[in-house]
C-alpha cells in the first residue's frame, strides 16, 4: 500500500488536476491511497467567509459565492461534454455549498474556532469530489473516502488530536486497499460527528496518519519543489536540495519551522519505519528527497528556517527578585492557557524572553495577565530565523542588515529573533 499526499498547488485549476492524472500514470497508482488537500487558495477564502460571518455578514454570500465560482470554472474545464453542466459532479459540488451556506442558519455556536473547522474542510470535500470524479470519467477508477469517518479526534477545534485507537479501527474496517481510493487531508472528527481541523499544513499529517494505520510501503508527498530544499526559496536565495534526512534530523528541521514537512508528519512514520519521499508534481520522476533511517542530511550543509510575524515577550519581576522555578512554572501556564506556541525561550537571573506564534489571536488577554506580576514589554510582528548546522559565515550572511533582537546558540542550531 501506498499513500500519495497531493497539496492545494497541485491542484490549483483544471490543468494541476490533469497533470495529477499524469503523475499517477508515469509513477502508478495501484493499491494507493491519495490524499488531496483544498485547490488552490480555498482554505484562505473560506478564512474570509468565518470572517464574514463573524464581522460582515452582509458579505458573507457573496464570498461563499467567490469560492463557488473558482471550482464552477475548473468544473466546466474538466467536465466539458458539449452540454453544460451534464456530468452529475455538478449537482454533487453545487450540493456540498448548499450544505455550507446552510451550516451559516443552522449554527447557534458563538465559538469561532468551532464554526471555523465546520466551513474550511469544504475546500477539501469538494477538490477530492472534483478529482475523484475526474479520474472516473477518464479510466481511473477510484473510491472517493470521507475522511471524517476514518480520522477521529478529540473537541480541540483547529489543532484536533488524533485517537489513534478509534483511527486505527475505522481505516483497517473502511479502507479497501487493493484499489485506489482519494481521500481528504487535513480533516477529521470528533465524538459527535462534527468536523476537525489537524492544523494549517495538516494533510501531510493526515497522510501519515493513514500510512501509519495501513501500514504502508511509503508516503510521497508531491510538491511544487523539487524536493526538501536547505531553505525556502521564497526567503533565501540558492537554495539546495537535500538528498536524504534521517526521521531524526527532519523532525528537527519541521519543529524550526522548516514549511516542506508538517511538525507532526513524521512521527508516526518513525514508529514504523516507513520511508517519506518528497517529489515535485512538475518532475515526478526525479528522485526528490528521501527521509528515513539512518543519520544527519546529505549533503551536510547550513539549512535556513524563517518565522514570520512572532511575537517576543520579555518579561522582568515588579521587585528584581530572581525569576525562579515558580515563575517560569506560572509563565507557562499563561502561555498554555491562551494557547500560544512557544518557539524559543531565553532568561536570566532577573528577566525571561519568549518568542511565540499568537495563532488565537489571545495576545492582548496574554499581557494583561502577565502584567499583574511582571513588567512586560512586547515586539510584534518580529521574525524568527534558525540554523541547523550553522557556521561563523552562514550566521554572518543572515545578521546583515537586521536588529536582532534574541539570539541562542547550541552545538548544531543557532536561533535568532529580529526586527
Amino acid at each position: 500500500m501506498h499513500v500519495f499526499k497531493f497539496g492545494g498547488a497541485s491542484v490549483k485549476d483544471a490543468l494541476g488536476v490533469r497533470n495529477l492524472e499524469a503523475v499517477l500514470r508515469k509513477v502508478g497508482y495501484e493499491n494507493t491511497l491519495i490524499v488531496i488537500s483544498a485547490m488552490g487558495k480555498t482554505t484562505n477564502a473560506l478564512e474570509v467567509v468565518v470572517g464574514n460571518y463573524f464581522n460582515t455578514k452582509n458579505e458573507l454570500q457573496s464570498s461563499i459565492q467567490d469560492v463557488r465560482k473558482y471550482h464552477n470554472a475548473i468544473l466546466l474545464d474538466l467536465f466539458d461534454t458539449g452540454e453544460e453542466e451534464s456530468h452529475s459532479v455538478f449537482n454533487k459540488v453545487a450540493a456540498l455549498f448548499d450544505d455550507l451556506s446552510g451550516f451559516f442558519d443552522r449554527n447557534k455556536s458563538p465559538d469561532y474556532n468551532f464554526v471555523y473547522d465546520q466551513v474550511i474542510g469544504y475546500g477539501e470535500l469538494v477538490s477530492t469530489l472534483i478529482v475523484s470524479e475526474y479520474l472516473n470519467m477518464i479510466g481511473m477508477t477510484n473510491t472517493w473516502l470521507d475522511v471524517r469517518e476514518l480520522i477521529k479526534t478529540d473537541t480541540y477545534y483547529r489543532r484536533a488530536n488524533v485517537n489513534w485507537e478509534a483511527t486505527q479501527a475505522a481505516v483497517t474496517s473502511k479502507v479497501n486497499t487493493s484499489v485506489l481510493n482519494i481521500t481528504q487531508g487535513f480533516l477529521g472528527s470528533d465524538d459527535n460527528n462534527f468536523m476537525t481541523t489537524l492544523g494549517r499544513e495538516g494533510s501531510d499529517y493526515s497522510a501519515a496518519i493513514l500510512a501509519y494505520c495501513l501500514n504502508a510501503d511509503y508516503v510521497t508527498i508531491w510538491k511544487d519543489v523539487p524536493g526538501v530544499l536547505n531553505a525556502d526559496p521564497r526567503y533565501f536565495e540558492n537554495a539546495q536540495l537535500l538528498n536524504k534526512i534521517s526521521y531524526r534530523e527532519a523532525i528537527e528541521l519541521a519543529f524550526y519551522g522548516a514549511s516542506v514537512i508538517h511538525p507532526k508528519t513524521l512521527q508516526p512514520l518513525q514508529q514504523k519505519e516507513i520511508p517519506l519521499f518528497v517529489k515535485s508534481f512538475k518532475d515526478p520522476e526525479h528522485a526528490g528527497t528521501m527521509v528515513g533511517k539512518g543519520s544527519g542530511i546529505e549533503p551536510l550543509i547550513p539549512c535556513f528556517i524563517v518565522k514570520k510575524n512572532q511575537v517576543l515577550i520579555s518579561l522582568s519581576s515588579l521587585d528584581f527578585s530572581y525569576i525562579v522555578e515558580e515563575n517560569i512554572s506560572e509563565i507557562f501556564k499563561l502561555l498554555a492557557l491562551y494557547k500560544m506556541k512557544v518557539d524559543v525561550i531565553q532568561n536570566s537571573a532577573i528577566s525571561f524572553s519568549v518568542c511565540v506564534d499568537n495563532v488565537y489571536n489571545n495576545l492582548p488577554n496574554l499581557l494583561q495577565h502577565l502584567k499583574a506580576n511582571f513588567k512586560v514589554s512586547c515586539q510584534e510582528n518580529v521574525s524568527l530565523y534558525t540554523i541547523r548546522h550553522y557556521n561563523l559565515e552562514s550566521i554572518a550572511q543572515l545578521e546583515v542588515g537586521k536588529t536582532v533582537l534574541l539570539k541562542q546558540l547550541t552545538l548544531e542550531t543557532v536561533q535568532m529573533v529580529t526586527w
